[in-house]
């Protein structure tokens, strides 16, 4: 087994398997809980007598919670210790999904899935910082494209798990099996990963109450907008608050001393362009699914573990092609598979938009699913490359969680937005109603996606040059107390 050749001399060498193990197990546990409940919100719906809103909310606590504390978790890595936090992470998503696993109401799984996301917080980013801090430039690429492929694997087999355990048990083992996961990826962490640091400055408190507060304003707004009405007070103030508090959280970081979100990284036109990217590829493409599992049991009166099976085609495939595609994008570059991946999502989701009916036929749903699964497979490592591409070391982890707030946020205004169309289009739980009030949410997605798409030609193009350059650059990154003052704009 290859062993890794670390920047510095004092860090430790771990086979490059094991190494991929360690920062890779937590993140497929933490992905595998975005989708994994998708199948379980029919059931919740009759177990629990849980609302829409409620639905809405098993989904966006998480997502929310997770969006709100990435980046406050990537600063206490850099201060702290990357693997001490990833590990505590790991602990805090563990004990939340046992709380989940207990909940007896809405209110109890929605608090419980809140808690579950402040641990994906500090899984996720700090995952793909540990994993490029602990492989030399050469072989990055392909660590992040096999990171991409296990991220894939848990979007692939989320709502199958979910259907399977929910088939053969019911839905609190959804939450039961990420105990044992938890268990054995703490000890591995600990064992394999080197214990990172970046700039130990103080945590941008204010910072982070600014922006937690600001996201959540805003997607409270449009979650209530349909049933308190667009034109409400309550509503129009709600957003209002929203944008405030962002606007006041950005002009705050460019006073912080130890900004959460240094403003500097997006001087860096892939960096920039890959977070716009990843937000609109995080809203279309989610929020169109939370909606598409729903359609495959109400309409097409699937149990959940069928649904998760007729998904394969499309959930399956970035399992095999992301990590073909990390390989690929030091030769053909992050932009032209970005931009390919993108286009074929957003024709995908027009073709099963155009497509939906109360009677349509499931072998009418594989090609489009097929191409809605390779899209995404061409995005997941290509983006995951071309956000970390001309950044040192040192910045990985505040990048990282400024890249995975970007799509957390996707996910949650994604399926807000899209439900609230679905809800004004005067969707219910029944066939006939729920095809025609899906139909226009899923074509928003897809117009999304196609828009993502044209942004991702102002990509550079992205070729990698793995040379001796280029691992100098990362050793003095990671030697660097501080960040660097300019970054190249490539």
């Amino acid at each position: 087994m290859t062993e890794i050749s670390m920047a510095a001399g004092s860090r430790r060498a771990r086979p490059f398997a094991l190494v991929l193990a360690a920062a890779s197990l937590p993140m497929f546990m933490a992905t595998l809980d975005n989708l994994v409940m998708t199948n379980a919100l029919p059931v919740l719906h009759r177990d629990m007598g849980a609302s829409v809103e409620e639905l809405q909310w098993f989904v966006n606590a998480y997502t929310l919670a997770f969006a709100g504390a990435i980046l406050v978790a990537s600063a206490l890595g850099d201060r702290f210790g990357r693997r001490t936090v990833f590990a505590i992470g790991i602990a805090v998503f563990g004990a939340g999904s046992v709380f989940a696993a207990l909940s007896g109401d809405p209110g109890q799984l929605i608090a419980a899935r809140a808690l579950q996301g402040l641990g994906a917080a500090g899984v996720m980013p700090l995952s793909l910082a540990l994993l490029s801090g602990a492989v030399p430039p050469a072989r990055r690429p392909l660590a992040i494209g096999i990171w991409g492929g296990v991220s894939g694997l848990g979007v692939a087999v989320g709502p199958l798990v979910g259907g399977a355990i929910m088939e053969g048990w019911n839905w609190q083992a959804i939450f039961w099996i990420n105990v044992p996961v938890a268990i054995v990826a703490i000890p591995l962490a600990l064992v394999v990963l080197n214990n990172d640091f970046g700039a130990r400055a103080r945590i941008d408190v204010p910072g982070a109450v600014l922006a937690a507060a600001g996201v959540l304003a805003l997607v409270h707004a449009i979650v209530r907008g349909n049933d308190d009405g667009w034109d409400s007070v309550s509503v129009i103030a709600e957003i209002a608050l929203g944008a405030v508090l962002i606007a006041a959280f950005l002009f705050w970081q460019t006073r912080a001393k130890a900004p959460l979100m240094p403003l500097r990284l997006f001087r860096d036109r892939s960096f920039s362009i890959t977070n716009v990217v990843g937000f609109a590829f995080s809203f279309g493409t989610f929020g169109a699914v939370f909606l598409l599992i729903q359609y495959l049991q109400v309409v097409g009166g699937s149990s959940p573990l069928e649904a998760a099976v007729q998904t394969t085609p499309w959930t399956l495939a970035p399992m095999f092609v992301a990590p073909i595609a990390g390989l690929l994008a030091p030769r053909v570059g992050t932009r032209l598979l970005l931009v390919l991946g993108l286009a074929l999502q957003g024709v995908a989701l027009t073709w099963i938009a155009a497509v939906m009916s109360t009677d349509v036929d499931y072998p009418a749903l594989i090609a489009p699913f097929v191409m809605a699964g390779v899209g995404m497979a061409l995005v997941f490592a290509p983006s995951a490359t071309a956000l970390l591409a001309t950044l040192g070391l040192v910045n990985h982890a505040k990048a990282s969680g400024v890249n995975s707030t970007v799509r957390e946020l996707g996910v949650a205004l994604g399926t807000a937005v899209m439900t609230a169309i679905f809800v004004g289009a005067g969707g219910e739980l029944m066939p006939d109603l729920y095809v025609d009030a899906a139909r226009p949410a899923v074509f928003t997605g897809a117009a999304v996606l196609f828009a993502a798409t044209i942004v991702a030609l102002w990509l550079p193009a992205g070729k990698t040059v793995t040379d001796a350059a280029a691992e100098a650059s990362v050793t003095a990154g990671a030697a660097s107390p501080e960040p660097e003052p300019e970054l190249a704009a490539r």
